[in-house]
């Protein structure tokens, strides 16, 4: 609602306009009433209303000259309505050169005035975005020119002015961030930087009352926030206190998913630039403090860091229980390896090498057994997320869900692979069954279990091996018969791979239940 002071003389007026119009309705709401000039000027600079509407004929200080003192003062700046029972041409002049929004003339229309005000609400709701847009602007150019170093003295001063900054007051420069926001999450999941800004103005509103001008600044997924340490009172002065007080006040849209970090505090604005470059180190340590999601640089600077990533040997041995299909000791390891991040103090950069050198040894084995990762659904996720900003439970459940479906990719390949090597054992056996091919050579031959071989064999064709060879053998012997049918039985048997002519027609009985020559005289 936008407030309204109503000024005129008459009470009658006044009492008649608060009963006549729906001011709701219109979007305002009547906050006083004065019934004079400069009992109104008072009101003006006390309560700085939206809107201002005021009688011209009345005693101390007439309409004009209350316009006039409140446009020249440049304290308030309300927007003014005329309402006079003179319809005066000059008086309309006037009010044009003020910047008078409207001027009504008694007797008062409900309905044109009530049409009036809407029109307002309009206008002033574009004036009030467009305000905004433009403060945002202003302090983002000034946050960013204090961070890099580039703002005068005049405009420190201005600034500091605008945060009400006292000669012992300091500031923070801290981090809000907002985490696990990407593009592999349910659409209503998602937030767009705009709404995450919102929310966050939202929670130091409820916060500071209101009463506190605070300046936001986007740094991508982050946003960067300028604190005078007497916003701190009501928190005994401790920055974790508000920054707790920060994280439970964040709607429910975004609260569990904000890390926030502070910087250093500074005791001036001219070196909120140190403050900005702690909060960055602040940064560093966000892994390790993963369960509370606040870093305050003051707590943690002293506190080592690890940029050492994976230990080859270990590596090795996760990678082999992938390939093993060692399915416990595979999610062992790796809730292993995310307690190591926090524990072993993993900087952000070690956390990502890490993961980068695990992508890069399952891309290697899917690759040495003739896969292609990039059919994998997880792939994306865990090559894409070094750019974003995550916390340490979701960036574990996308490299899990990463493994596991490396892993099952794996054994299928692995399926694949051991149903080809059977079908070249065929492919061999049939291109070579007149020669001296036993199971055992062919196993030395692809290097192969000969056990093994022979068991698989079985299992894929559901024949064993030498009855398999035989019927090769036999059904070439039947092919030779029909097509040449003068050749010997001896050289059939040595054709189709058999020493003795004795033994080949013993088999070909067995499997055809006749001889050789009888199967011949047959077809004859």
């Amino acid at each position: 609602m936008y407030s309204v002071i109503l000024v005129d003389d008459e009470v009658f007026t006044r009492k008649g306009l608060m009963k006549l119009i729906d001011w709701e309705a219109c979007g305002f709401q009547v906050v006083d009433e004065a019934d004079n000039g400069e009992d109104a000027l008072e009101l003006i600079r006390r309560l700085r209303p939206d809107l201002v509407i005021t009688d011209i004929r009345m005693p101390v200080l007439d309409g004009m000259e209350l316009i006039r003192r409140i446009v020249e003062e440049n304290e308030a700046s309300p927007v003014f309505i005329i309402i006079s029972g003179y319809d005066d041409f000059k008086y309309a002049q006037q009010a044009v050169r003020y910047g008078v929004h409207d001027f009504i003339v008694k007797p008062i229309d409900e309905h044109e005035f009530s049409d009036a005000l809407r029109k307002l609400n309009d206008r002033l709701g574009r004036l009030r975005e467009e305000r905004v847009r433009h403060d945002r602007l202003l302090s983002g150019a000034m946050i960013e020119s204090l961070i890099l170093g580039e703002a005068d003295d005049s405009f420190i001063a201005e600034w500091e002015q605008r945060l009400m900054l006292g000669k012992a007051d300091r500031l923070y420069y801290l981090f809000a961030e907002l985490n696990d926001n990407h593009i592999w999450k349910p659409p209503g999941e998602q937030l767009s930087s705009a709404r995450f800004k919102e929310l966050v103005q939202q929670a130091l509103q409820d916060m500071t009352a209101g009463d506190q001008p605070l300046y936001l600044h986007e740094h991508r997924n982050r946003i960067g926030i300028l604190l005078p340490d007497h916003v701190l009172v009501p928190f005994k002065g401790d920055i974790r206190q508000f920054a707790v007080r920060f994280r439970q006040t964040m709607s429910v849209e975004a609260g569990g998913r904000v890390f926030l970090y502070a910087g250093a505090p500074v005791d001036r604005l001219a070196n909120i630039r140190q403050s900005y470059i702690t909060a960055k180190e602040a940064m560093l340590h966000k892994y390790i403090h993963d369960d509370s999601r606040i870093v305050i640089y003051a707590q943690v600077q002293s506190e080592p860091l690890n940029y050492i990533g994976m230990d080859p040997a270990e590596l090795g041995r996760f990678i082999e229980q992938i390939e093993e299909q060692q399915s416990e000791k595979v999610k062992l390891a790796v809730d292993a390896l995310f307690q190591d991040f926090r524990v072993k103090r993993y900087a952000p950069e070690a956390v990502k090498m890490t993961i980068h050198q695990c992508v890069l040894g399952i891309t290697k084995a899917i690759r040495s057994m003739e896969g292609d990762e990039r059919s994998l659904a997880s792939m994306a996720p865990i090559v894409g997320w070094h750019d974003l900003s995550l916390s340490l439970g979701e960036l574990k459940g996308l490299f899990a869900g990463f493994v596991e479906e490396s892993k099952d990719y794996i054994a299928e390949l692995r399926k694949v692979q051991v149903k080809g090597g059977i079908q070249k054992v065929r492919s061999y056996i049939e291109a070579n069954y007149a020669g001296n091919i036993s199971l055992k050579s062919i196993a030395a031959h692809f290097f192969i279990n000969p056990v093994y071989l022979g068991q698989l064999f079985k299992k894929t064709y559901g024949v064993y091996f030498n009855d398999f060879l035989l019927q090769i053998r036999v059904n070439e012997a039947k092919k030779l018969l029909r097509q040449s049918p003068d050749i010997r039985i001896y050289e059939v048997a040595e054709k189709v791979g058999f020493s003795s002519a004795d033994y080949f027609v013993n088999q070909f009985e067995k499997i055809e239940h006749m001889k050789p020559s009888e199967y011949r005289n047959k077809l004859l």
